[in-house]
């Protein structure tokens, strides 16, 4: 995405928050309208671009290279080149990711849980 400042309050606020605490760190890496679901995606295979493309509806092919080069980047994902022709490129979590997979699926239960007392209460569903 853009490229903040290092001496902005939003810069300086984030790096302590990532610093001070796993919980923020984590978050802060995992934020983003598209990460969790590309993510998702790649948990039970390896999908090259145009296969994740085709998984995650309305993402943009720009939206889908800045959020994988941002996860290779934080070392969430490996891309993987295969030296034929035409190249082949495919996308996979990494050991380190893979051990988040239980901790999803938790938040997932506790996600549709929450949204059904919130929707029971006749609350207004959350808006992203």
């Amino acid at each position: 995405m853009g490229k903040r400042k290092l001496t902005s309050t939003n810069t300086i606020n984030r790096d302590y928050l990532k610093n001070d605490c796993g919980t923020m760190y984590a978050l802060t890496l995992l934020s983003g309208r598209w990460k969790m679901t590309i993510l998702h995606k790649l948990s039970n295979q390896n999908l090259r671009f145009t296969e994740l493309k085709e998984a995650i509806l309305n993402i943009s092919d720009r939206m889908l290279s800045l959020q994988l080069k941002e996860l290779e980047r934080d070392g969430l994902i490996e891309r993987n080149v295969f030296a034929e022709v035409p190249p082949r490129v495919e996308y996979k979590l990494t050991g380190s990711t893979k051990n988040l997979i239980s901790i999803w699926d938790k938040l997932n239960v506790w996600g549709e849980n929450h949204r059904a007392i919130i929707e029971a209460k006749g609350k207004k569903k959350f808006a992203l």
